[in-house]
């Protein structure tokens, strides 16, 4: 761990309130915040209550000379604290504390807060996207889709944030655009997009070339694996295409072009007749030299971030029922509940799930502390 906390990067915050108003420092109510929700917390009342509860405890690592923020304050500061700067500071903290490794795959992918939608005032539901390490299980940044954007433009402010030089960058095909490609090369790092009708030629160039026939034929350039259970049989396969002139001209199109990728899956249920069989087949272009294995391995690794963060963020940490919306206290908590994701996900010692692991932590404060160690914080 760096010698930084996570306090420590989120102290270049600018305090939003007026200095002879306050009366509870920002880091105190930043930490309040954090812990609270490491510990269960999904609202300004939860937090709050939690501060009462622990105050004693939270005198250890912040000063509360005034006692703990009532949920109003701790609502309106969070409403105030600038998203922008709280999200760089989230990245600049992983950063610091986590090195990626060659090859590593990053995926990013959006998430709608659904609940989050205020319909009196006209605003749709947040949309968050983040950057997730497959391998590691932990969020690196994340930034809120502007309200009459998407993320097209969203991916590109996300990848500025991040330190990924020599990492697989995944995208399914919403980020498949050459500007967002650049912007990958440009950060030191390769990517591998999916290819939809948003890439209308891309997807007419892959289906003149390819046939299903293609997976049946033993060869180097391509790879499968079967995995049978619960009554169903899935077979995986791959192939990777390193002739690029089946593009034509649109081979030239996309920044340091390598490899074409196709992967299909077929599922079987027991006892289904063939001509009913469930086949998806999928295209991905990549800057990386990437074998058949490492091209299924890496679209799997994929849509971690849908198992692994988006999952454990609804079921564990309720994110589509949170109702704050009040203006950047919602994207500001996305953040939040991702630096508790992290820690929570990176402590070991507690063999389960999020949920149970947030319960502990609300009722042992030598376990938060614990989990707070994973910050930087203890």
């Amino acid at each position: 761990m760096n010698e930084l906390s996570l306090l420590d990067h989120l102290s270049i915050i600018r305090d939003p309130r007026q200095q002879w108003k306050i009366e509870h420092k920002l880091a105190d109510i930043l930490f309040l915040t954090v812990a609270a929700v490491i510990g269960g917390a999904e609202g300004w009342e939860d937090i709050e209550d939690f501060g009462h509860d622990h105050l004693d405890w939270l005198r250890q690592y912040g000063d509360f000379e005034n006692g703990v923020p009532v949920h109003d304050t701790i609502a309106r500061v969070m409403g105030m604290l600038s998203a922008k700067q709280l999200q760089k500071s989230f990245a600049s903290w992983m950063q610091a504390c986590y090195d990626v490794t060659e090859g590593e795959v990053i995926a990013i992918d959006g998430k709608t807060l659904r609940r989050s939608y205020d319909k009196g005032k006209r605003k749709g539901a947040i949309h968050m996207v983040s950057a997730f390490s497959a391998a590691n299980q932990v969020v690196l940044g994340q930034v809120k889709t502007s309200e009459k954007s998407n993320e097209i433009t969203a991916i590109p402010e996300l990848l500025g944030l991040l330190s990924i030089r020599g990492c697989l960058v995944t995208i399914d095909a919403m980020g498949c655009q050459r500007a967002i490609a650049k912007k990958i090369l440009d950060k030191g790092a390769d990517y591998l997009l999916a290819v939809k009708g948003n890439q209308p030629s891309l997807e007419a160039a892959f289906n003149d070339y390819f046939r299903m026939d293609m997976f049946q034929q033993e060869d180097a350039n391509g790879y499968s694996i079967q995995e049978v259970g619960h009554g169903r049989k899935e077979t995986r396969l791959s192939l990777v295409v390193e002739d690029l002139s089946i593009l034509g001209d649109l081979e030239y199109e996309w920044p340091a072009l390598k490899t074409l990728g196709i992967v299909g899956t077929i599922r079987e249920e027991r006892g289904q007749p063939l001509k009913e069989l469930d086949i998806t087949v999928r295209y991905y272009i990549s800057s990386a030299q990437l074998s058949p294995k490492e091209m299924l391995e890496a679209t799997r690794s994929h849509w971690s971030i849908e198992s692994q963060l988006h999952w454990r963020l609804d079921v564990g940490m309720r994110e589509d029922d949170c109702r704050i919306r009040r203006e950047q206290a919602g994207e500001n908590m996305a953040a939040i509940r991702h630096m508790a994701f992290n820690a929570l996900n990176s402590d070991t010692s507690f063999k389960a799930g999020i949920k149970r692991k947030q319960k502990r932590a609300s009722r042992n404060t030598d376990y938060l502390s614990q989990v707070l160690s994973g910050l930087g914080l203890s």
